[in-house]
């Protein structure tokens, strides 16, 4: 690459930058830059079509009761995408590399099955809320809707081949219209601040249905491929010389996760409240995206449902971009298996054309594919820690005694959460549940 080039790539200017930082000849807010990126397009699976189907009705049908569930949910993604990140950036292998490394071939097979599936779920939510949002804002029927998101997501990946810098811009403008499209939707509805507060603050299982919704919430939140993700976002990003430069990126690349994931966070609560304010007095029936859709137009005017559906598009085709991308390294460092981006952004689109071609609910599917992210997440959660806390690997990054307490603790919660949704399921009695 000529001179010229390399001071025009901006991803090389990125690192240069970085290295300034590190060397101690930049300083302030704008040193914290260079290394952010790989926590904001993780952030994007938290915000994704996903969490739109499942906040909406979390909200509709139980107000602000399950908003102790998002948060709860946002506080376990911040732990285990910052260690996720600490994995590739003090190894420089992603989570998927260890896992082929260390486990057995039976073993690792069954692993990638069961995060192939995770990731073919995931994308069955960014297609079909990608495809949701042009069906409702420009009147085009689904399946039409399913092609362009398609089409729109693989050409922003094309960026890729310049470099990770301009890729992370723009999912960076994503996270943004994502976030101001629904501080307006405060602003417009604002919700009942100490319905808000107590929501936080005391939980509460409703009756089974909120067992379903909560399992579902966490599978919207903790996502297994943004897990994945993370690890290869970070290794090798920002090359380190020793282990003094890697506890510097550490910082701030622990910084970024709780901006990134906090504004996460705030979105997905304010997506529970809007709904809460405008669905539960009067219209706990609404489920649907479609329905949400249309019900705020005649409640809070057009422009309330025209942002909301702003956002939905803009959710659909970013979180496609990164599931795509999340599923390109799950097979590749699995199974050492390089996939063209086009097969693999093909691949991806099946699941959705099918569920939208057998006539489906969408909003169901939807919720449906967040409840079996959920019961594929315990497989990279219980990895990533013991990984994360094996010092042979880790050497002097390996996990405090604090942090296994915390990561053990937030599996065992969502392991009992999905343990509940199959009794439920099957028809066994939950004492505690109406």
């Amino acid at each position: 690459m000529s001179d010229t080039a390399l001071r025009g790539n901006l991803s090389v200017r990125t690192v240069a930058a970085g290295r300034e930082v590190l060397a101690g000849r930049r300083r302030g807010v704008m040193a914290f830059l260079p290394f952010a990126g790989p926590a904001v397009i993780a952030s994007i699976a938290y915000m994704d079509p996903g969490n739109f189907a499942t906040n909406i009705q979390a909200g509709a049908r139980y107000g602000y009761a399950l908003l102790w569930v998002v948060l709860a949910a946002n506080l376990v993604a911040m732990l285990f995408q910052s260690l996720s990140a600490k994995l590739g950036i003090v190894t420089a292998m992603s989570l998927a590399a260890h896992c082929r490394a260390r486990y057995s071939a039976p073993v690792r097979i069954a692993m990638w099955v069961a995060s192939e599936i995770a990731a073919m779920a995931t994308d069955l939510a960014e297609f079909l809320g990608g495809a949701i949002g042009l069906s409702l804002l420009f009147g085009m029927d689904l399946m039409t809707g399913l092609a362009v998101t398609g089409v729109a997501t693989y050409l922003i990946l094309l960026l890729g081949n310049r470099g990770f810098r301009p890729l992370e811009i723009v999912i960076a403008v994503f996270v943004l219209v994502i976030g101001a499209c629904y501080a307006v939707e405060l602003l417009i509805a604002p919700p009942n601040w100490g319905g808000v507060l107590r929501g936080l603050a005391v939980p509460s299982l409703p009756d089974s249905g909120a067992v379903s919704l909560a399992v579902g919430i966490i599978g919207a939140t903790v996502m297994p491929h943004a897990i994945y993700l993370h690890s290869s976002l970070t290794q090798g990003r920002m090359p380190a010389r020793d282990d003094g430069e890697r506890r510097r990126i550490l910082r701030f690349s622990n910084r970024e996760v709780l901006v990134a994931l906090g504004l996460a966070g705030l979105v997905n609560m304010a997506m529970v409240a809007m709904a809460a304010t405008t669905f539960h007095p009067g219209h706990t029936e609404v489920a649907e995206i479609e329905t949400a859709y249309r019900t705020l137009a005649p409640l809070l005017g057009a422009a309330s449902a025209a942002v909301f559906m702003a956002s939905l598009l803009a959710s659909g085709m970013s979180s496609s971009v990164v599931g795509t991308m999340a599923g390109q390294t799950i097979m590749q460092d699995f199974l050492h298996i390089r996939t063209p981006l086009w097969l693999r952004r093909t691949l991806t689109m099946v699941p959705a054309f099918v569920v939208v071609g057998l006539g489906a609910n969408a909003t169901d599917s939807l919720v449906m594919s967040q409840v079996v992210l959920s019961l594929a997440l315990p497989v990279p959660m219980i990895t990533l820690l013991l990984i994360t806390s094996d010092r042979k690997v880790m050497g002097d990054f390996v996990n405090s005694g604090l942090v296994r307490i915390l990561a053990t603790t937030a599996t065992a919660a969502v392991l009992a959460l999905n343990a509940i949704l199959l009794l439920t399921s099957t028809g066994v009695p939950i004492p505690f549940l109406d």
